[in-house]
């Protein structure tokens, strides 16, 4: 497998949501959820200077898998490293460099989202795209940040099929604008609540009396749990859920959650925001399995918060938002969260992949006669 040539692989590199999935999110349903209103693109791209890059391999019968990236400005990320935190949901997973994040509460490499087995590819791939700045020249440290999550029911995971080619292809791809959603890139062969899941995203932004930051979440989907849609129950209404005698599934999975915000926060209120995202997951009745590798990463954008890989002086000063007005990100947060997942299974169609197996796309037939069940037409 390993030697098959790159023409020999279909890259479908899809970067406006008007190609990816059924070609709907979740507003288009007429359901529009929490109270904040969404940014222009309702994606993670609202806020200023972020990019989203993908590339989805679809070949034969038996690969259905790929890459997405996400970048926090569209500058030298190493010279100019941004404030992170990374939360962890529940660590059934292989998120590599999260402890350097962690310890110094900084990001210095574009996020990148796979699957399990090709995180070493990914990191590696990572790590030429900064070895390619001329200014890195003499860097001989990197800290590459790669999410995944298994895909290898749909996929054939053991062939590894993800390149380094394709790596930087995603980031260098990458955008602002729309995003597409869906079986698109590093949410290509996954699954969701049962139904076919994939990459969505969605943002919120604050009333200029309240700061007038943007939240915007991107997320990859494959885990299970009891499906709720703005409250409705939907799964419980379809009979497909946890613990369901009608469904042959162990809930287990994982969720990659990406938080960008413009807000100037630090390391440690970036890490307060990231908590909340897990208050979205559970919104839409995502319950943390024993299995699940849920993770989220949050970051700030705000120039003023870089951190330069070679500094001018011993002094870091900065301003950071104070704690006491934290809450309404929180909820922008949860918000966005929420419809980042929804919109994942909204936009997702169904997919045939390896050994034949076959994971349907969510019913919005019956999804849209649920709602008039309950009241929400």
């Amino acid at each position: 497998m390993k030697s098959k040539p790159l023409f020999f692989l279909i890259l479908l590199m899809l970067n406006l949501s008007n190609l990816s999935g059924q070609n709907q999110r979740q507003r288009d349903l007429g359901l529009a959820p929490g109270v904040l209103s969404p940014g222009k693109w309702n994606a993670i791209t609202d806020v200023t200077g972020v990019r989203v890059g993908h590339v989805t391999l679809i070949q034969g019968d038996s690969i259905r898998t790929g890459v997405t990236a996400i970048l926090p400005h569209p500058g030298n990320i190493f010279q100019q490293k941004v404030p992170a935190a990374i939360h962890i949901g529940n660590g059934f997973g292989k998120l590599a460099g999260i402890s350097q994040v962690q310890e110094l509460g900084n990001l210095e490499t574009p996020i990148v989202l796979t699957n399990t087995l090709s995180v070493p590819t990914a990191a590696d791939a990572v790590i030429d795209y900064i070895f390619s700045f001329d200014e890195n020249k003499e860097v001989r440290s990197v800290n590459p940040v790669v999410g995944e999550t298994n895909d290898g029911y749909l996929n054939n995971i053991r062939g590894r099929h993800v390149r380094k080619e394709q790596v930087l292809e995603a980031i260098r791809s990458a955008k602002t604008g729309p995003v597409a959603e869906g079986n698109v890139g590093a949410g290509t062969g996954t699954i969701c609540f049962g139904w076919k899941g994939g990459i969505g995203t969605a943002s919120r932004k604050l009333p200029d009396k309240l700061g007038g930051y943007t939240v915007g979440v991107l997320t990859q989907t494959n885990f299970g749990g009891v499906l709720q849609i703005d409250g409705v129950p939907v799964g419980q209404e379809l009979g497909k859920f946890y613990l369901s005698d009608k469904l042959n599934d162990t809930g287990d999975g994982s969720c990659m959650i990406v938080v960008a915000t413009d807000a100037p926060l630090d390391a440690r209120n970036l890490e307060r925001l990231a908590k909340r995202a897990m208050l979205g997951l559970a919104r839409t009745g995502g319950i943390a399995s024993n299995g699940s590798g849920d993770y989220v990463i949050a970051f700030s954008t705000a120039e003023s918060l870089r951190i330069p890989y070679d500094p001018a002086g011993d002094f870091y000063e900065t301003k950071s938002l104070h704690n006491d007005r934290m809450s309404p990100l929180f909820m922008a947060c949860i918000e966005a969260t929420e419809e980042a997942i929804l919109n994942s299974l909204v936009a997702a169609e169904t997919m045939t992949g390896f050994q034949g197996r076959t994971v349907e796309r969510l019913p919005l037939e019956k999804v849209r006669e649920i709602f008039k069940k309950f009241g929400r037409n």
